[in-house]
């Protein structure tokens, strides 16, 4: 095999080997580690206690996830951008002399962090802080070219080009630049020129044809435009007309029947209403000319007087109707101007007017917006390094921890400082839990979490200010004999805020050995009081009721009839036959009881206590051995499987290191007690030794049963 060209070095951790990024080599070269040992391979952008501004930075294609090629792209400019990456390791606030400046780039990104730091008053500093990069937005907004291609209309100073700037603006549209203001690019520069060239030179054909492009003159485009308003509906009467001359019994359909003037009289009416717009524009008959003023729809009465006005009068001079063959002559006169109209040219600036536009095409305006525009564009480079510079104190600040979250999992490992993905610490039942996750939806969490081993429980968390959010925490200590939905706590979470948390589910798995040794004891007391409970409940239930049926009997004992004497019952041979044989097998059964009781006591006290441990772990060994198995599969990464991550490899958590994630109460080293207890219970010792003579029995008949007794003697 070829030397390698990089040493690695691992560390243990989690039931796998994790790498040591400790070097600056160890940096340049982690594209060469083989992706199979990374710990993670995808992380979300949210949910982590990391500057979600850093994270979307490294999320090139704005999917909310971070990948494996993305933290290496991140890692890769970050050490092209400084002299010696080791840097990163240290965190913390970037160094400007750290900075490469021996590239094109890094030249640009030190000479930008010396214009943020001169701008915010700190020309002496010796190292730039991230919220001193995020303060690029003032210093965009205060610098009269910011290099970003947009002119806002405020600085232009001369007041003939500011007002181009801003028709510029209302014609073509606003662009926004960096300091939020509206303004005028070069692309938006030209459009608005190229427009007015297109308009002039579609005017200038009018002009050199004007006889039959422009038949009224400077009046012939609102004589066609009052044209366009009535002509869909001037075609309909000569058409109505026509179809009456065609065939007279059409006359009446064609002025619409009397059951529709009916319907409009039946509701309030006006008369530009749209019902009376959909009548015919005058009364149809056969080779009847148009009114143009006294019977016409009331609804066309303003249009038809503009065209009379500005078309008929013009054209055809003054006259009351109007012929189909003058309404001919007149769409002939306007047929040029039509096709002219429709192959318009500029006509996004057509409401500048022609005089306004030809202004502007022989004045100065272009020439002095286009030097103002080539002066911002002379900073861009350094203005567009800004961005850089923020990106890279981010990268001096979270980059190595990112890596020691993603890479490998030494933070949490370590316990020198939470990791990434530990939101906080939630105090609940005597215990601190940091192994606290953000969720967001529980149910779909806990369906793949369970894989865990854990004991997780799902707290929802609120703050008096409306603030909420919900949390996965693993109890990795204590028992779970006072953990249920419903009981409270309190969380701290990172930024040291108290949140009012409430379990609301559990997923269950055995938190220690010793919680599984006692279990099946705490499950048969929990048995044996719930039938307590319940047969006391169903006792209670029926002393009640026969109490309100003497009551009953009682207060309407004058109204009763006496009762009749019941008959006198047999006795059921078959019932007295089984009871015989119930009672002789439970005499058998505590005679057997006594006999495995009295030879068991009779061994030498050592073996009875022999018997007893030997029963105790018969019951007990079980239980720890499927705990001790669970305990030894505990794994985050099904934990954060479910919040979005890529867990690659092993992250245990065994015993030891579960210890430390969940802390109990203890008194503090030096405290005084007088281990007085207040108010103490007095001692009942019959119903203890009830229960030592039936634990017994039930241990010796057992016993008897798998012939243990016989290792000891027993016969």
């Amino acid at each position: 095999m070829p030397a390698p060209t990089h040493i690695w070095r691992f560390f243990r951790a989690g039931g796998s080997d994790q790498v040591a990024l400790e070097t600056a080599d160890d940096l340049r070269h982690l594209r060469r580690l083989d992706q199979k040992l990374w710990v993670a391979l995808a992380c979300p952008v949210k949910g982590l206690e990391m500057d979600e501004r850093t994270l979307a930075l490294m999320d090139g294609d704005g999917d909310g996830r971070i990948r494996a090629p993305e933290v290496l792209e991140a890692v890769e400019w970050a050490c092209a951008m400084l002299k010696d990456p080791a840097a990163l390791y240290a965190g913390g606030d970037l160094p400007l002399s750290s900075i490469n400046t021996t590239t094109e780039q890094g030249a640009r990104v030190h000479a930008s962090a010396l214009e943020i730091l001169r701008s915010l008053g700190k020309p002496d500093a010796l190292s730039i802080t991230v919220e001193d990069a995020t303060m690029r937005e003032m210093i965009f907004s205060q610098s009269r070219f910011n290099g970003d291609g947009v002119i806002p209309l405020e600085i232009i100073n001369e007041e003939a080009t500011k007002a181009v700037a801003s028709e510029i603006v209302a014609q073509i549209g606003p662009t926004i630049d960096r300091g939020g203001k509206p303004g005028v690019t070069q692309a938006s520069m030209d459009e608005f020129f190229a427009e007015l060239v297109d308009y002039d030179a579609w005017w200038k054909r009018a002009e050199a044809d004007a006889a039959t492009l422009l038949p009224l003159g400077d009046r012939t485009a609102t004589a066609f435009s009052a044209v366009q308003a009535v002509r869909a509906k001037i075609d309909d009467y000569f058409a109505r007309c026509r179809l009456a001359a065609f065939d007279a019994r059409a006359t009446a359909a064609l002025n619409r029947q009397e059951a529709d003037y009916l319907a409009l009289a039946a509701r309030p009416l006006a008369a530009t209403s749209a019902e009376v717009a959909d009548f015919p524009l005058a009364r149809v008959d056969a080779g009847r000319p148009l009114p143009l003023a006294d019977g016409v729809n009331p609804a066309w009465s303003g249009a038809m007087a503009t065209f009379r006005a500005d078309v008929v009068t013009p054209i055809l001079g003054d006259r009351d109707v109007l012929t189909e063959s003058q309404w001919g002559t007149i769409l002939a006169r306007f047929a040029a101007h039509a096709s002219w109209a429709a192959e318009l040219h500029g006509g996004k600036v057509v409401t500048l007017g022609l005089a306004r536009m030809r202004d502007i095409l022989r004045g100065p305006s272009k020439s002095e917006l286009q030097k103002l525009i080539d002066q911002d564009a002379a900073l861009a480079p350094a203005m567009n390094s800004l961005d850089n510079v923020e990106r890279l104190a981010r990268y001096q600040r979270d980059l190595a921890r990112l890596l020691n979250n993603f890479v490998a999992f030494r933070d949490f490992y370590s316990r020198e400082r939470p990791s990434a993905f530990q939101v906080g610490t939630l105090y609940l039942d005597g215990r601190s839990c940091e192994l606290c996750v953000h969720v967001d939806d529980a149910g779909k969490h806990a369906a793949l979490a369970g894989l865990a081993k854990c004991y997780l429980a799902y707290c929802d968390c609120t703050r008096k200010s409306g603030e909420k959010m919900t949390i996965a925490v693993a109890f990795t200590g204590g028992d779970s004999d006072n953990l249920m939905i419903g009981r409270n706590g309190i969380f701290y979470d990172r930024k040291g805020r108290d949140w009012d948390a409430t379990i609301t589910r559990v997923v269950e798995n055995p938190i220690s050995i010793l919680q599984a040794f006692w279990a099946p004891y705490k499950k048969l007391v929990r048995l044996i009081e719930e039938q307590v409970a319940r047969r006391a409940a169903a006792g209670e239930a029926a002393a009640d009721a026969k109490v309100g049926a003497a009551a009953s009997a009682t207060a309407t004992v004058d109204a009763a009839k006496p009762p009749a004497t019941p008959p006198a019952k047999k006795i059921d041979v078959g019932t007295v036959a089984a009871l015989g044989v119930a009672f002789g097998a439970l005499a058998t059964a505590f005679a057997a009881i006594a006999g495995y009781a009295t030879r068991t006591l009779a061994l030498p006290f050592w073996q009875v206590c022999l018997v007893v441990a030997g029963l105790i772990l018969l019951i007990s060994t079980p239980s720890m051995l499927i705990a001790a198995m669970k305990l030894h599969q505990r794994n985050l990464g099904p934990i954060l499987d479910a919040n979005g991550w890529a867990v690659n490899g092993r992250v245990k958590m065994n015993v030891p290191f579960g210890a430390t994630l969940t802390r109990e109460a203890t008194i503090p080293p030096g405290a005084q007690s007088s281990f007085v207890v207040k108010y103490p219970e007095t001692p009942t010792v019959v119903p203890k030794l009830i229960f030592a003579g039936i634990g017994i029995a039930f241990m010796v008949s057992i016993l008897r049963y798998f012939n243990i007794v016989a290792m000891f003697g027993g016969q």
